[in-house]
């Protein structure tokens, strides 16, 4: 789909073990090295990008000319005459999303081939050729406006590779592009999103081109001033580096931003970020639901199952990412049968196991630091936006429950409008009057889900071990993942 790897030599391994407890071990304070103190305020999210972060899942569709042909990347020479869902209807994608948990939809506006699913007058190869609605089809509106009715917001994926354009390896092309940018940006509403693809490649005359990203962006920020900007280094939200939908255990929504620019490809801070980044720019995690990332009848029964759709939002939701999951239509211009049985899967699971905090109402809370109107119990009220805020970086808080609670998923959530802190943390179980450490981890962020061994304990503890600053924890909340079992419909599909 996406991005070029040009930094062949750095290996990324991400782990899969979603499901697996985290080695139960501290490093010595030999091995953690110093970290300045940073101010307070620093590196913290816009408003637009705290929104962005609590949405938690979005969906990604990739649509055009590839459904009916079978390509991943057209070439710009398929003729726009191939082009005719006849029974599209974008309110049925949208209420799958929707179904799903999804909180928004980007649509790839113009892919790669050129091909744009609205009638703009800046190129030929558009819907307006096609016989499509008789010619007078415009899928951004149709999709923007199922959107909006069923309560999703509404993104766009727009690459500046263009494979058609004559213009394109011009300095022609960045004023063509822009113009595109302007008609999409005001012309269909609030928009939360623009993907920007980091592809470069030729266009139909060979040549490459030289994009005008300062001027792509500052029309973003002129036309649509609360949408985040995406592309693998931001500015405003960053790619974590694969297109598995994992993110690494270790993930600073933190970016040195200034030393990257869309398209320079992979780098080992994509994926973790930089603890002492000066910029806020989390991650995304984008994967497809098939194989591919367009449509394809061949792998129809290979969409993923309602079980690895959990596993990926453990491996992105959480781990401080948002998932974006692509889920392409078909060549009828409908999300396909067994992809709206995977997404509502999906949805039952993630219910199943995090709609509901095994901690007891009446729970208590208790401390060894707060600061005043930040005490424990913020952990327990499920408002984000309070939290719990000790005195100093070191410091441990507990739950009583009250009766032993069987778990093996624990939640953490950081009040990351004042900033992402935490580096280094323990989580303890007091079980049958002994304490344990029942796992370890770095980074919590917005969101980290931490898997345990299956636990029965009456109190649970959460130890903050180091910090960039004072830490601010908003939540605290554990599940057990065996409530999955016998949850999704049956005959979902089981790839």
């Amino acid at each position: 789909m996406r991005f070029a790897i040009v930094a062949p030599a750095v290996v990324l391994v991400a782990s899969t073990a979603v499901a697996q407890p985290i080695a139960p071990s501290i490093p010595s304070a030999s091995r953690v090295a110093p970290r300045p103190a940073p101010s307070e305020g620093e590196a913290v999210p816009s408003k637009a990008q705290l929104q962005w972060q609590r949405m938690e899942m979005n969906a990604f569709v990739h649509f055009g000319p590839n459904a009916f042909t079978g390509a991943e990347w057209g070439s710009g020479r398929e003729q726009p005459t191939i082009f005719n869902p006849k029974e599209l209807d974008a309110r049925q994608w949208v209420k799958a999303f929707k179904a799903a948990g999804m909180k928004g939809v980007i649509v790839t506006a113009k892919h790669h081939d050129g091909f744009c699913l609205w009638p703009t007058k800046e190129s030929t190869h558009t819907v307006a050729a096609s016989p499509w609605r008789g010619g007078k089809g415009d899928l951004l509106r149709e999709l923007s406006d199922a959107a909006r009715a069923e309560g999703l917001k509404f993104g766009v994926y727009l690459s500046p590779w263009d494979r058609n354009h004559p213009t394109y390896g011009t300095p022609e092309y960045n004023d063509v592009f822009v113009r595109m940018l302007e008609d999409v940006l005001a012309n269909y509403g609030e928009i939360f999103e623009v993907w920007f693809d980091g592809a470069n490649g030729e266009g139909p005359n060979g040549k490459r081109q030289v994009y005008d990203w300062p001027r792509f962006h500052e029309v973003v920020r002129r036309l649509q001033p609360n949408a985040v900007i995406f592309s693998d280094a931001g500015p405003g939200i960053r790619w974590i580096g694969n297109e598995r939908g994992e993110a690494p255990l270790t993930n600073w929504a933190m970016l040195d931003r200034d030393r990257y620019e869309p398209g320079t490809g992979l780098s080992m801070d994509l994926p973790e970020g930089s603890e002492l980044g000066k910029f806020y720019v989390p991650g995304e995690c984008d994967v497809s639901i098939r194989p591919g990332w367009f449509w394809r009848a061949a792998e129809n029964g290979r969409v993923k199952s309602p079980r690895t759709l959990l596993r990926l939002y453990e491996s992105s939701v959480g781990r401080n990412c948002t998932l974006l999951l692509n889920v392409p239509p078909d060549d009828r211009g409908l999300v396909h049968e067994n992809d709206v049985k995977a997404l509502a899967g999906m949805r039952a699971l993630v219910d199943a196991v995090y709609g509901t905090s095994l901690v007891p109402a009446g729970a208590k809370g208790t401390a060894t630091s707060s600061r005043a109107s930040h005490g424990p119990a913020a952990v327990l009220d499920a408002d984000l936006d309070s939290y719990w805020a000790p005195s100093v970086k070191q410091a441990s808080l507990t739950i009583d429950l009250g009766a032993p609670v069987t778990f093996d998923r624990v939640r953490l959530q950081e009040y990351v409008a004042a900033g992402q802190r935490i580096s280094l943390f323990e989580i303890e179980a007091n079980v049958g009057g002994a304490w344990q450490r029942i796992a370890t981890g770095t980074t919590i962020g917005h969101t980290r889900i931490v898997a345990t061994n299956v636990t029965t304990a009456s109190q649970v503890r959460v130890r903050i071990h180091d910090a960039r600053g004072l830490p601010m924890l908003a939540s605290v909340s554990i599940h057990d993942s065996s409530r999955a079992n016998g949850v999704a419909p049956a005959d979902a599909p089981a790839h």
